[in-house]
């Protein structure tokens, strides 16, 4: 809500604003539209709501002259308990900015036209597009009729076809309703085979991928290929895969797609996702034969003679190193053949994500987490990657995270011009061109998409410390401290427990677990890199594998016991969420006094109860002790010195110790770590007469998504540790 005082001026530009806009623009807006914040932060202090209330970039797309960029941004509306999210064009430098949607539903999957003058995009699970006239949008046309909706597109490089994903129907679990009329009023799953939920659904319906020849009509059932025929897999692969396992050849001729083609006990205990390539003229299908974990990620090379895709070794760890790899192609006869296949990052220790090709095809661009920062990096060859060189755009001492970029402009002088995305833990997505040359390199964001919020906030000071571990490694910690920092007062420190159990934390942003407005409570917060973390190479990462309660639990110690020693600290607490939960219910059992609070979010406390309910059985099969030794190596039955350990220190054996108060938090949509573990959490904690809360949320996953759901966590949050800790 705006101050009586500065309403005049907010009205005035709204006038100038509207006065601006033409008939169609006017018409366009939606009752039940959803537009920017106009949020007053009062006393600079940010709050859940101003968390809520930035827009959300995303998605951005560089129109074919290079000149234009068309993005989305979704805006909350806390009083409708909703998102929604339109798009926008601006200039490639972020000038001339123009809102193109105002729709009350959202837009997703914009894309250009082969000739820059329509915009396609998906709406109310269709695919739609409509004409760009000069800086405005005309009257969209649908342009599919698919009973299931689309989720995702990818249009031809020519424009002239597409592939979409849908849904079939799942042969592997039944509903009463599928019997007939007289189960109508039923509501049942009925299976004889793994796996039968995913992520925070039952899977009745599976993903899959067609092709269209021509837009010349309607997209519909009857003019669209399923690219898998006959075969009864996924794809995508579930829970997160989309369009970016599908990708055209420059040509047109042929899809790369990435599949896990498997199915039942097979897939549910298995990473094995291949490379295929599939021929639009007959249909046929050849693999890239690579016989391990996920090979994700095709793209094609300009020239069209490469594909390049990320490669996990090992077939059942879902953290393995992902590796950049390119195969060599050549068509002979109207055939694709397989020539030499090269690994880019063997010397790299690394995690490569998200490739790029240059558009010369001799060098592909990706971004990396490396000692706790996520930056762009460039493989580059000059013999077609026979041998190759990693170099680091981004420098290393900018405490941002880049995405991989989405244009490249080659400025003629040796240097380059890198459109992408970056964030820290200061402020959400935005636009920004990463300037390089061999002797320099610099950046310039580019679009301000939440300046007028951000600039109300108070600064805070951020700070990049090196605590010691018990065997004597360094280990990096994130410290942020509050606004107004005094060193002779004394503070409550929060100690951010890393779910995953792999991952980094690094400079991202989080809507959920947000550092900068834990700080402005008045907390510092600390953020431990902790063994099994991923941007320290592989022996800092593959160590927590079988040894949940070992190492990284020590490291955890160390960094609270350090930062609880510095004079300006008062109390400390541990609050985390998935592994991270597991981490804080184990620490309950082991602290001896260290800790004065505990928060638990979708918390592993049950390791025995978690493998028999749990969906993906690799993850547990691998982590829990299995390493990889065979089928049900993991299992609770295991006789694996590493798997009878992990059992044998699971939280709950522990929880005769608990003394300290703690707030167990769940999700009833939780199918990874199903809600039972909260709340066996919870009645230990009772039992064990520990000042304890519960709070369950019956609609939401693994995650809290729904905008006043996701208010009320951040106030439970916040309540307990201001109960405990202040």
């Amino acid at each position: 809500m705006l101050h009586p005082k500065e309403m005049g001026a907010a009205i005035a530009a709204a006038i100038c604003l509207l006065s601006t806009m033409n008939c169609s623009n006017q018409k366009a807006e939606e009752t039940g539209y959803i537009g920017p914040s106009e949020i007053k932060v009062e006393s600079g202090k940010m709050t859940a709501e101003t968390l809520l209330s930035f827009g959300r970039l995303s998605d951005p797309q560089i129109s074919p002259d290079g000149n234009k960029v068309l993005y989305g941004v979704s805006y909350t509306s806390l009083e409708n308990n909703s998102s929604c999210r339109n798009l926008f064009l601006s200039d490639i430098d972020g000038s001339n900015k123009v809102q193109l949607t105002r729709y009350a539903k959202s837009v997703s999957n914009a894309r250009w036209s082969a000739d820059g003058k329509e915009i396609w995009f998906i709406q109310k699970g269709q695919i739609w597009k409509a004409p760009l006239k000069g800086n405005k949008l005309g009257k969209k046309i649908q342009m599919s009729d698919v009973p299931n909706g689309v989720a995702e597109f990818r249009l031809s490089p020519d424009g002239k076809s597409l592939i979409y994903i849908s849904t079939i129907k799942n042969p592997l679990v039944d509903q009463p309703k599928d019997l007939g009329s007289e189960f109508s009023k039923a509501q049942a799953y009925a299976t004889e085979d793994l796996m039968y939920r995913h992520w925070d659904h039952w899977v009745t319906e599976i993903p899959r991928s067609y092709y269209v020849k021509s837009l010349d009509e309607m997209v519909r059932e009857s003019n669209s290929i399923d690219i898998l025929g006959n075969e009864p897999f996924e794809l995508p692969s579930e829970p997160f895969g989309g369009m970016e396992q599908l990708d055209w050849s420059p040509d047109g001729k042929y899809i790369a797609y990435s599949c896990r083609k498997l199915s039942g006990k097979d897939y549910a205990f298995s990473t094995d996702t291949e490379i295929y390539i599939y021929n639009v003229a007959d249909a046929s299908c050849m693999r890239i034969p690579m016989d391990g974990g996920y090979d994700t990620d095709p793209v094609w090379s300009p020239d069209g003679k490469k594909i390049a895709w990320l490669s996990m070794e090992r077939n059942g760890y879902e953290s393995d190193k992902a590796r950049l790899f390119v195969q060599e192609l050549s068509e002979e006869g109207g055939s694709l053949k397989l020539g030499e296949r090269h690994e880019l990052t063997a010397d790299f220790k690394y995690n490569a994500a998200g490739p790029v090709w240059a558009a010369d095809s001799k060098g592909i661009y990706f971004n990396a987490l490396a000692e706790g920062l996520q930056g762009i990096f460039l493989a580059s060859s000059d013999n077609d990657f026979k041998d190759s060189r990693i170099d680091r755009i981004t420098a290393d001492d900018w405490w941002f995270d880049f995405d991989s970029p989405w244009a490249v402009k080659d400025n003629g002088n040796g240097s380059l011009t890198l459109l992408t995305g970056y964030c820290s833990m200061d402020f959400p997505t935005e636009l920004v061109a990463v300037n390089w040359s061999p002797d320099s390199v610099d950046y310039k964001q580019i679009s301000t998409e939440n300046e007028h919020i951000l600039s109300q906030l108070d600064e805070h000071r951020t700070e990049m410390r090196y605590i010691k571990t018990v065997d004597g490694k360094d280990m990096l910690t994130w410290v942020l401290y509050p606004p107004q920092f005094d060193e002779n007062k004394k503070y409550p420190a929060i100690e951010i427990c890393l779910g995953g159990p792999q991952g980094t934390l690094s400079q991202g942003w989080s809507y959920r677990w947000n550092y900068r407005l834990m700080a402005a409570q008045g907390y510092i917060v600390v953020l431990p890199n902790r063994r099994g973390t991923t941007a320290f190479g592989k022996e800092w990462c593959e160590q927590i594998s079988g040894d949940y309660s070992g190492l990284n639990m020590q490291d955890y110690l160390s960094a609270a016991r350090e930062i609880k020693a510095e004079p300006f600290v008062d109390k400390i607490a541990a609050c985390g969420a998935s592994y991270g939960g597991f981490s804080v219910y184990y620490l309950a059992g082991i602290h001896e006094k260290t800790f004065d609070c505990f928060i638990a979010h979708a918390g592993i406390f049950d390791e025995e109860e978690l493998y028999y309910t749990t969906e993906e059985m690799w993850f547990a099969e691998w982590d829990n002790g299995g390493l990889g030794r065979g089928y049900l190596s993991g299992s609770p039955w295991s006789n694996y010195a590493e798997t009878v350990r992990h059992y044998q220190h699971a939280p709950k054996i522990k929880v005769e110790n608990w003394d300290t108060p703690i707030l167990c938090i769940h999700g009833c949509m939780d199918f990874r770590i199903p809600y039972t573990q909260g709340m066996a959490a919870f009645n230990c904690a009772q039992m064990m007469g520990v000042p304890s809360k519960l709070v369950i949320f019956p609609e939401e996953n693994h995650w809290i998504l729904k905008p006043q759901n996701a208010l009320y966590w951040h106030h439970e949050y916040f309540g307990w540790l201001d109960r405990w800790m202040k």
